[in-house]
This record gives C-alpha cells, structure tokens and sequence, in this order.
C-alpha cells in the first residue's frame, strides 16, 4: 500500500485486477447513506460543506467535473483509473503522494445518487486501503435561491499499521483533502464560467 516510488500505471492495473472480488474492510456499509449519529469504536466522522457555486449551469459544471474525478485532482492525489464511470460496484483507485511516501488505496462504489437537485456518490474501502471506511461526495442545488453546494461526508479509521503509527499526521492529510477537494471544485466552477 505505501511505496518509496510512484507505482508505475501497470502496478496500479495490477493492485486494481487483484481487488476486484475483495470484500470492504469494514463492516458497516452504507453508514453515509444513512447518516447515523454513532459510530462503532474507533471510527471518526468528517463532514465540510461549502457553497461552491450559483445557477443551474454552475450546478451542471459541478456534475460535469465529478464524472471526470476533478474532485481529486489536486496534484499529490488522483483519481489513477480516471476513466471509471461513476456507477455502482465500480472500483476507485486513489493515489496519494505524502511525506515522501505513495499509496494506492483501492474503493468501491456503493451507491449513486442522480436527482434533480442531488447528484453523487458514496465509496467503501476494500483491503487494499489504508483506511477503512465510507467516504460521501454529494453536490446539492437549491433552485429558489441558485446556490450550488458540495458535501464531503467522511468516516473512517486508519486500517493500515503506519495510518494508525502516524495518526495525527493522518488526520491533517484527511482535512487537507476535504479542504483542497472543496477548494478545486470551486476554482473549476469559476473557470467554467468564463
């Protein structure tokens, strides 16, 4: 899972084959969906909302750059297989470059969501992750008022020996995320824009 060198385009097709019948690596699928207040042990609860946008076309432009994992786009993480459509049982390989080190973490999609005013998805980790657990993304539009909102529901809990050994540090990688994620998606929706 993590590695001195980034892993080359074959290795990831490689760790991506090999997880493509593995089981999540926890047990309480769909918890974003159903947004309980209590967590099992151990587990913790991220959540960032921010307006990201105004109108129906920066709603459009916010679906438009989630079906291309824009979200991700970050430059120490990526969507690797970022020509996976966004659709249930489909499997997300997320890499990371942190402190000197590079992960592969391997997701699938468990539920989709795709309304009128609603659009994303949520994923569960599998075993070839470092974490365990569900992350949300959803993007949310308010017609009467125009705004344009994107949600990041996380919960987790390091699964891989050194997330747990450097968890403070783990967490600032997790809120650094959540923050840049949110911070992307608004710099596509302004540039959509012009």
């Amino acid at each position: 899972m993590f590695t001195l060198h980034k892993p080359t385009d074959e290795a990831i097709r490689h760790q991506l084959d090999a997880a493509q019948h593995l089981p999540l690596n926890y047990g309480m699928a769909f918890v974003t969906e159903r947004e309980r207040e209590h967590l099992p042990t151990g587990y913790v609860r991220d959540h960032l909302r921010t307006e990201i946008g105004h109108g129906e076309a920066d709603f459009a432009a916010a679906k438009a750059a989630f079906r291309k994992w824009q979200q991700f786009d970050l430059g120490w993480v990526r969507v690797a297989n970022s020509e996976v459509k966004m659709e249930i049982d489909n499997q997300v390989t997320v890499e990371a470059h942190t402190f000197g080190l590079w992960s592969v973490n391997i997701s699938r999609i468990l539920y989709t969501i795709d309304e009128e005013d609603r659009f994303g998805f949520a994923y569960g980790t599998i075993q070839q992750h470092v974490e365990s657990g569900e992350e949300r993304f959803l993007l949310e539009f308010y017609p009467v008022s125009g705004l344009v909102f994107y949600d990041l529901l996380a919960i987790s809990r390091p699964a891989h020996w050194l997330a747990r050994l450097a968890y403070p540090f783990t967490r600032s990688q997790q809120h650094r995320f959540a923050r840049e994620s949110h911070a992307r998606m608004k710099q596509v929706i302004a540039q959509s824009s012009h």
